[in-house]
């Protein structure tokens, strides 16, 4: 076996060992998730700064495709997330708070990552009535492969389509410090 399809395989196994495929309870609601009780850890990481955004297909529930390499021209803001992922859903309200601060400035992509694609996003979505953000699938895990498989991920990218930081794990997107960054990057 090769060293790639073997480390593949590992990511796989890893991805799916965090994922409860099997339970048939819909998300957790956010009232239950008592958000100031959330330990949000994630720290803005400038190491992969200047890389450029995968190629990648996502669709959104009603089949329509979205290549992430094409969107050059605007800066976005991509988050990998997932419904059984609890600081995943402790961001979202933040992140369509985010989206709507800025505006035509950024583009906020959140790409969800459950197994299950449609079936478990969009009654999600409609419970929590997000007003900014659309609900990306990427069910095959592409970008969850690309990125570690850590849950959340938060990828800010350039009008070039360059990486200018990440943040891996639970972020407080409503805080001065990730306005500030947003804004040094938008700035550039």
């Amino acid at each position: 076996m090769s060293l790639r399809l073997s480390l593949t395989c590992l990511a796989s196994a890893l991805l799916l060992a965090g994922c409860d495929r099997g339970a048939d309870d819909a998300a957790q609601q956010q009232g239950e998730l008592a958000a100031e009780k959330q330990a949000l850890s994630g720290e803005i990481d400038r190491t992969f700064a200047g890389e450029l955004m995968p190629a990648v297909n996502v669709s959104d529930p009603a089949g329509n495709t979205l290549n992430l390499g094409a969107l050059q021209g605007q800066p976005v803001l991509l988050n990998l997330w997932a419904t059984w992922c609890a600081p995943c859903v402790v961001e979202m309200p933040m992140l369509d708070n985010v989206a709507d601060e800025f505006g035509d400035r950024l583009r906020v992509i959140t790409v969800s990552e459950d197994m299950q694609g449609a079936k478990r996003v969009e009654p999600f979505f409609a419970q929590n009535k997000f007003r900014n953000l659309e609900p990306w699938l990427d069910p095959e895990n592409d970008l969850g492969f690309a990125y570690g498989g850590v849950m959340p991920t938060t990828i800010l990218y350039d009008a070039n389509g360059q990486e200018v930081f990440r943040v891996a794990g639970g972020y407080h997107w409503d805080s001065e410090e990730a306005r500030a960054a947003i804004e040094e990057a938008l700035g550039k």
